[in-house]
């Protein structure tokens, strides 16, 4: 383990803070450009120019005086992000050295179609280049996301047929390949917030996650981002399980006020929060207003999050 990986190890397990979500992908970009405020008839969907639109638009988020380690611990980068520069440095490492935010990168390439009441990843054909892009930029670790939209014990937990490989496995098995790899992983296993079943499918997932995280070897580290729980508390053992370095909070649709409110109800669990941190934010804003709204956001997160008020 390098000494910068050292050093990060210990801000995540240690410090005070939350991990700002910056990796909206090829798909979810539009709509965070147009929330931006940035009309369509500046890019062409799917192509360079869409991401050289968000990439200002992170960049300026990230070089704001009110984005720092001080108050936040992590930030998950898009892989187009990692291989793109920030104030002539490379974006991961700007993070690290200039802000002390420790970086994170985003390895999964979408969803499949939905089936068991759940969607899995595609499969990350991609995997292998992106830990070495990791390993290249001192990237602590990595997040890869599925979704589970229905309380269907198959879909989360079960294999069947030896086709279907169940959400949870999928997510552990993706995990371990990332720790082997010297790195730490994110598991997020999203449930949505619209789901009828959404209670009964958390307790599904919080027994699954256990039986999974017993199951790992005591050196096997992994964070897990999880949709905010229905019952306040849910996931209190996942969070005090000697394998979990964090349990972090998505906001998965709710606004801040709403996801902030729901965090602060949960112990020891901090947020994760992509639209929820960006909310408000405009591309014509002045940069004066722009840093306030902003400190705005990241300010009731932090509470949020460390002193749950």
């Amino acid at each position: 383990m390098t000494n910068t990986c050292d050093k990060q190890l210990y801000k995540i397990e240690n410090a005070p803070g939350f991990i700002a979500a910056l990796d909206q992908s090829g798909g979810s970009t539009p709509k965070a450009l147009t929330l931006y405020g940035v009309p369509k008839t500046w890019y062409v969907e799917g192509e360079e120019s869409m991401f050289d639109q968000v990439h200002k638009m992170r960049e300026r988020i990230i070089t704001s005086q009110e984005f720092t380690g001080e108050r936040i611990l992590a930030a998950i980068l898009f892989e187009d992000t990692t291989r793109r520069e920030i104030e002539g440095m490379p974006s991961a490492k700007y993070l690290w050295e200039k802000k002390g935010i420790v970086p994170m990168l985003k390895i999964d390439q979408g969803l499949e179609a939905e089936a068991h009441g759940v969607q899995l990843m595609k499969p990350l054909t991609k995997l292998d280049d992106l830990i070495e892009l990791s390993k290249e930029n001192d990237i602590f670790g990595t997040k890869a996301r599925s979704v589970i939209k229905l309380a269907n014990e198959q879909g989360i937990k079960v294999r069947a047929l030896n086709k279907y490989q169940a959400i949870v496995q999928q997510q552990f098995n993706v995990g371990k390949k990332v720790c082997e790899a010297g790195l730490y992983p994110i598991i997020e296993p999203e449930i949505d917030i619209n789901s009828p079943e959404k209670e009964e499918a958390e307790n599904i997932l919080k027994n699954v996650l256990m039986e999974n995280l017993n199951n790992l070897k005591p050196e096997e580290k992994v964070m897990l981002k999880l949709t905010l729980p229905t019952v306040p508390n849910l996931y209190k053992e996942v969070i005090a399980h000697p394998n979990v370095l964090r349990v972090v909070g998505l906001s998965g649709g709710y606004n801040r006020s709403e996801a902030n409110a729901l965090l602060a109800q949960n112990e020891n669990m901090i947020a994760s929060f992509s639209r929820a941190l960006t909310e408000g934010l405009k591309a014509d804003d002045s940069d004066e207003y722009f840093d306030t709204k902003l400190d705005d956001a990241i300010g009731s997160i932090y509470f949020a999050s460390v002193e749950k008020i």
